[in-house]
């Protein structure tokens, strides 16, 4: 059977990655969750007070940067590495959150890790989450999603993940960070934020994750077992 690139796009809290990894562990596929290299490379911005202004700073920044992402077998997830560290916990946190749309904005940092994202998906048998996979990153993916849902039920799904890892947030302020981040992803020059043309839509609402992974799985099925049919008539017909 063919392997296949899974490009699953969309605005935050939506369940993008929680739904990418479940589909990536079921067909046995490889999983990168790109919005946490935007989120690695917010935090060396930080840590190392580069200025999101000085194209010459951001360069000299994304040079000592290596992102990758390391098994841990208690957990049975991937997790985040920044220049060998592990930043998982870190990456998630609220002030991440409130500058890495901004970081990703940036041309430079965009071109940087669509670079690496390329490379990783090579090999397809992937499964990629992002805001510009199945535009950018991998416009020939044999199965797109665009992932959405209403913006109050996207921030209760945040403050839910923040809480359950100690950090209490005020739910306006999710919400202001959500409509904050929908606009500069969606009007950014570099790669903005928009539903590829033969991307599936998913307004994920009032549904569940498993509910999602069934829903990806079964368009991914679709297309594999047309790939199948097309490489079976070509074979019996190959003048065709």
């Amino acid at each position: 059977m063919p392997k296949i690139v899974i490009a699953i796009d969309g605005y935050s809290s939506c369940g993008k990655s929680t739904t990418a990894k479940a589909v990536a562990a079921r067909l046995g596929y490889g999983y990168i969750d790109t919005g946490a290299m935007y989120r690695a490379v917010s935090l060396f911005f930080i840590r190392e007070r580069v200025s999101l202004s000085s194209p010459k700073e951001v360069n000299e920044a994304l040079e000592k940067i290596h992102i990758s992402f390391k098994h841990n077998n208690r957990t049975d997830r991937n997790e985040t590495c920044l220049n060998g560290l592990n930043v998982e916990e870190e990456i998630r946190k609220m002030y991440i959150s409130n500058i890495v749309s901004e970081v990703s904005a940036i041309p430079e940092v965009r071109w940087a890790m669509v670079a690496q994202q390329q490379k990783m998906g090579r090999r397809r048998g992937l499964v990629m989450d992002g805001r510009d996979i199945g535009t950018k990153v991998f416009p020939d993916a044999e199965v797109k999603v665009f992932m959405t849902a209403d913006t109050y039920t996207r921030a209760k799904r945040r403050q839910q993940e923040l809480l359950a890892k100690g950090e209490m947030v005020n739910l306006q302020d999710i919400i202001d960070n959500l409509e904050k981040r929908d606009l500069i992803d969606t009007t950014r020059s570099e790669s903005p934020l928009v539903q590829a043309p033969d991307a599936t839509l998913l307004d994920t609402s009032h549904m569940t994750i498993e509910e999602q992974v069934d829903w990806v799985l079964e368009l991914a099925d679709r297309r594999l077992a047309a790939i199948h049919r097309n490489s079976h008539k070509k074979a019996a017909n190959p003048l065709a």
